[in-house]
């Protein structure tokens, strides 16, 4: 008898286990709003230098607005670019008074004088009332500084990744996802209420810490708590939460233009959650694996009788827990590291392979998420097919990580996603709907892959270490998401390189996923020797291949003739 028997013996996926997941499901579809959140907030308004006129003569200027017209001001103020739209950047050191003639050119605006804004930008506000950068002027020289800002918050997340995954392991599933969602909330709250662009940059900082603790509590107690067999179908579940969440960010920042108000509107459903956080459960899988088999019991009746299990329920006690898991438990470490995940050879292999699979994925990910305003086309818009597209995406992955397998769900959707990314250097830049149609493809593939890798990783690493398994993952995640900005910088020494990085990344991480060990109905390792014996060949397997050996190995007393 297992864990696992146990568990089924209980209810299998009963009230107590419904309950669990939509309970844990619910801060989930919130993450997004997080995550994505500053594609709104931060979003860049059309912009120009403030009129040199308007700065010293306002009163004045606002007369001749009146009589010629703004658009006449701007002609005679600020220097068309290429494309015959208002220079960002730079304004005329002179007024040019002479284009207000309809038959002047501006074919010698090159060789007028210019100069930086000095005087401040003028925002159009027609899409964004108020964001990051029109209230701090991240714009221009300062343009860096929003991209800056997002880095930070994956820092973040990054550091949450390291720190929250160890301690999770060592303290519970509980205690750190409650602490979460109390910091999720202060600190995007209090975001809301930042006074300048450094008190918000370390707010932020604060969010991506809680996002990674949340994200990674929230599938451990998912997967240590059902059957084996619904382990996929819940981990879809979750990653649709998220896809909802991206349908309510694009909504909620539709009706909320002022990005201190969205700000806040997308934090303060966090303290709701920290208030019913504290009637989770413990892990029993984790409490029996840390020697803990009097909580682990005692967590183990309470499922039962909310299951309507209870006479099941009071058969269990720690002697039968503990001859259930008599080998499990035997050859378990009273503590464990993160050195556990390159200690041993096969812990190592899954190591390597899933800090590919997640680098690539976030990458990609983040690499086409977060630039949707580079599209052309409605931002909002933008938004919910970007959210859409993980709806069939998602389906068709957990319908071949259930019937073909995760490691070809894996496989699959990087290389896709690769490919699509990669199309897009070939695709004129005029063509705006096929671009966007690659563009979706891909990040529904990458989507997919998210999906699987949430469920493939933490069936790969055993009980004792999952969540510093798991923290692994979203630690080479967040890599790859600080390091997305910096590629698209290297598009002005050669226009298609972000495109080429972005997309190689996923192919060379698929090819990896493919040596990664199938974990379709397996049961959960508990321990680390459990996963050294599944990566070493039976004495069967070793007996065959012995066997091979002989029957092609040359005979000596033949002479070849």
């Amino acid at each position: 008898m297992t864990f696992a028997d146990i568990l089924e013996s209980l209810g299998g996926m009963g009230r107590f286990q419904r309950l669990s997941v939509a309970f844990l499901a619910l801060p989930l579809a919130m993450l997004a709003s997080h995550n994505l959140l500053q594609n709104f907030t931060a979003g860049v308004p059309g912009h120009h230098c403030q009129i040199r006129i308007t700065a010293n003569y306002t009163r004045y200027v606002n007369n001749v607005t009146k009589e010629m017209g703004a658009e006449s001001l701007l002609r005679i103020s600020i220097p068309m670019d290429k494309n015959q739209k208002a220079e960002r950047c730079r304004r005329f050191v002179t007024t040019q008074w002479r284009l207000l003639d309809p038959n002047a050119t501006r074919a010698n605006d090159t060789k007028v004088d210019t100069e930086p804004c000095a005087d401040g930008w003028t925002y159009d506000r027609s899409m964004f009332r108020s964001t990051i950068v029109s209230e701090w002027d991240l714009v221009c020289d300062s343009w860096t500084l929003r991209q800056m800002a997002q880095s930070i918050y994956m820092a973040g997340v990054l550091i949450g990744s390291l720190l929250i995954g160890g301690l999770s392991d060592r303290f519970g599933r509980k205690a750190l996802i409650i602490w979460c969602y109390l910091q999720m909330g202060v600190a995007g709250a209090c975001t809301a209420f930042a006074p300048n662009f450094t008190a918000y940059c370390v707010l932020r900082f604060l969010c991506g810490m809680a996002m990674s603790g949340i994200s990674l509590n929230s599938v451990s107690l998912c997967m240590e708590w059902i059957p084996t067999k619904y382990r996929a179908i819940i981990g879809t579940i979750n990653g649709y939460c998220y896809t909802t969440g991206q349908f309510i960010l694009a909504g909620v920042a539709y009706a909320i233009p002022d990005w201190r108000w969205l700000q806040l509107a997308v934090s303060l459903p966090f303290f709701v959650f920290f208030l019913y956080s504290w009637l989770f459960v413990e892990s029993a899988r984790w409490l029996a694996s840390s020697g803990k088999e009097k909580r682990a019991v005692k967590a183990l009746k309470k499922a039962a009788w909310i299951n309507g299990r209870k006479k099941e329920g009071e058969k269990l006690s720690v002697e039968v827990l503990k001859s259930s898991m008599q080998k499990e438990l035997s050859s378990n470490k009273s503590s464990h590291s993160m050195a556990d995940l390159v200690r041993t050879p096969g812990v190592r292999k899954i190591s390597c392979g899933v800090s590919f699979v997640w680098f690539a994925t976030s990458f990609a990910y983040y690499g086409l998420a977060m630039d949707l305003q580079n599209f052309g086309f409605n931002l909002y818009l933008t938004q919910l097919v970007f959210g859409a597209v993980d709806f069939p995406a998602k389906f068709i992955s957990v319908m071949t990580i259930t019937f073909v397998g995760r490691r070809f769900s894996q496989a699959l959707s990087l290389i896709l996603a690769g490919l699509c990314i990669l199309a897009n250097i070939f695709v004129p830049q005029d063509l705006n709907n096929l671009r966007m149609a690659f563009a979706v493809i891909g990040k529904g593939s990458l989507a997919a892959s998210f999906n699987c890798a949430y469920i493939f990783s933490g069936e790969l690493f055993p009980t004792v270490i999952r969540q510093s398994g798991m923290g692994l993952g979203g630690t080479m995640a967040r890599v790859g998401s600080m390091i997305a900005p910096l590629v698209k910088m290297t598009g002005e020494f050669f226009s298609p390189l972000p495109l080429i990085i972005y997309g190689t990344a996923p192919i060379i991480s698929g090819t990896v996923a493919c040596f990664l060990p199938e974990t379709r109905n397996v049961p959960l390792p508990e321990t680390i020797e459990e996963v050294e014996r599944r990566s070493r060949p039976s004495q069967e397997d070793e007996q065959q291949m012995k066997v091979l050996l002989d029957f092609t190995k040359p005979d000596p007393n033949k002479d070849g003739s």
